[in-house]
């Protein structure tokens, strides 16, 4: 199966790609036939054949003393930065699963705290689980006013632009433009992933700012309103 689509005008990008997947430093000619025909079925054998002699007569397969073909120079460093970039992004996803599952464990012990029981109330079945996914550096609270209760934050999702998240205790709205939150949870006032998330970032540096506005929020839900 596929991971990723393979690039089909540029050879040079194909091979990348295809070094990508068979990751080793040099290998037999009939060995790389045989990938990228019958393991990657990107081409038939015969045009595998053509499409490998092309790119050592350009220079872009090197042919090794013992006959085996390996990356020039130029696309073996490619090679390496995104090697170098896959890793630390794998690093990056096993940090944030190590924070997600203390977070849930966390979650789970203290579930009869306040926090947790008014968090609930907001949510959905299986936001909570959704809303440990998004990563913290994801976020970025612009306005943090405790006096007025005031919150103004952005959450990066799927799309380019930034979602934008605004609470208001004195106008008692909870303004958010995230898809989830538009179509399904703003007409039940429930909490979407980024708003569950945004309240688990505040317990964490704030928690009785926290507690009390969801005290705020739930002692007063009919007068609240939930937007867009």
């Amino acid at each position: 199966m596929r991971l990723f689509s393979p690039p089909k005008k540029d050879p040079s990008e194909l091979l990348l790609y295809i070094w990508k997947i068979i990751n080793l430093d040099n290998v037999s000619e009939q060995d790389l036939l045989y990938n990228i025909s019958f393991e990657l079925y990107l081409m038939s054998p015969d045009k595998t054949y053509i499409f490998i002699q092309k790119c050592v007569e350009k220079n872009l397969l090197i042919r090794n003393s013992d006959e085996t073909l390996s990356l020039n120079e130029n696309l073996e460093k490619k090679l390496q930065n995104w090697q170098e970039k896959r890793k630390n992004q794998m690093k990056k996803w096993e940090m944030q699963s190590k924070t997600q599952k203390s977070t849930l464990k966390q979650l789970k012990q203290e579930k009869k705290s306040d926090f947790n029981v008014l968090l609930k109330a907001f949510l959905d079945k299986g936001t909570l689980n959704r809303a440990v996914t998004v990563s913290d550096s994801a976020f970025n609270i612009n306005v943090l006013d405790e006096a007025s209760g005031v919150i103004e934050a952005e959450v990066q999702g799927s799309k380019e632009q930034p979602y934008k998240i605004t609470l208001n205790t004195n106008k008692k709205n909870l303004n958010h433009d995230c898809d989830d939150f538009i179509n399904k949870r703003a007409r039940n006032k429930k909490f979407c992933k980024h708003l569950a998330k945004l309240f688990l970032l505040l317990k964490e540096n704030n928690e009785s700012l926290a507690l009390k506005l969801l005290n705020n929020l739930a002692s007063s839900i009919n007068d609240w309103e939930f937007s867009s």
